[in-house]
C-alpha cells in the first residue's frame, strides 16, 4: 500500500493527475460491487443532481447516473475498508504535498447504457472545498468497444481516455481538470470521491 501511495502522490505531484492500479485491492471490488447491486435491488440509487445544496436540480441534459452517498455513520464491513484505503491516501497526500484535505465524501454511482456526464468541473463556482476527485471502477469483464471511457480534458496536452476497467484508479486535482464520462453500451459502476479541506465560515 506504502509504494502504490508513493506512485500516486508523485504522479499527482508531477502532472495533477494518476490513471492506474487502485488502492481498493481486487476482492474489495467484488465486494463493494455486490454492494451497489444490492443499494440497486432495494432502490436506493437516485437520479444525480447538479449543484450546491441551496441550488441543486435534478437534470438529464448534463448527467444521467443515479447515485447513493456512502453513510459515514452506517458503513458496509467491505466500504469500512475502503474508506480505510482511501484515508491512508489522503494522509499520504497530506504529508507530501500539503493538501490540506480533512475528509472524504464518495458515493456509488451507476450510469445505465447510453448515459453520460458532460464536460464540468469537480467544484461548485467559486467553492474550492474539494481538493481530489477519485474515482474507483467497479466492472466486471469490461471491453473497449463498450465505451464509457472517462475523458479528462488537459491544458498541455491531448485528453486522455480512461476505460472504466476493475481495479483502475484515476486521482486528480478537482479545480484542474475538466472532465466528462462518454456513453457506454452495458451499465456502468464506480465508487467516486472528493478529499476535502474543511470549510470556512460562510462556506
Amino acid at each position: 500500500m506504502s509504494f502504490l501511495n508513493d506512485r500516486i502522490v508523485e504522479s499527482i505531484a508531477k502532472t495533477g493527475c494518476y490513471v492506474g492500479a487502485s488502492v481498493i485491492d481486487a476482492a474489495l471490488v467484488i465486494a463493494l460491487r455486490g454492494r451497489v447491486r444490492f443499494l440497486q435491488a432495494r432502490h436506493s440509487l437516485i437520479a444525480a443532481q447538479v449543484g450546491r445544496a441551496t441550488t441543486r436540480s435534478s437534470t438529464t441534459e448534463l448527467r444521467g447516473d443515479s447515485i447513493t452517498w456512502l453513510d459515514q455513520d452506517a458503513l458496509d464491513p467491505a466500504e469500512v475498508r475502503a474508506m480505510a484505503m482511501i484515508d491512508s491516501l489522503r494522509g499520504a497526500l497530506n504529508e507530501a504535498l500539503y493538501i490540506g484535505a480533512m475528509d472524504t465524501e464518495c458515493h456509488y454511482a451507476r450510469y445505465p447504457a447510453g448515459a453520460f456526464y458532460k464536460t464540468h468541473l469537480d467544484r461548485f463556482g467559486n467553492h474550492d472545498l474539494r481538493i481530489v476527485s477519485l474515482v474507483f471502477y467497479l466492472n466486471a469483464g469490461w471491453q473497449d468497444h463498450q465505451g464509457g471511457e472517462l475523458l479528462i480534458h488537459h491544458s498541455d496536452r491531448e485528453s486522455e481516455r480512461v476505460l472504466p476497467r476493475c481495479g483502475t484508479m484515476v486521482a486528480f486535482l478537482s479545480a484542474q481538470f475538466p472532465h466528462e464520462v462518454l456513453p457506454a453500451t452495458r451499465p456502468r459502476l464506480a465508487l467516486t470521491g472528493w478529499m476535502r479541506r474543511r470549510a470556512l465560515v460562510g462556506q
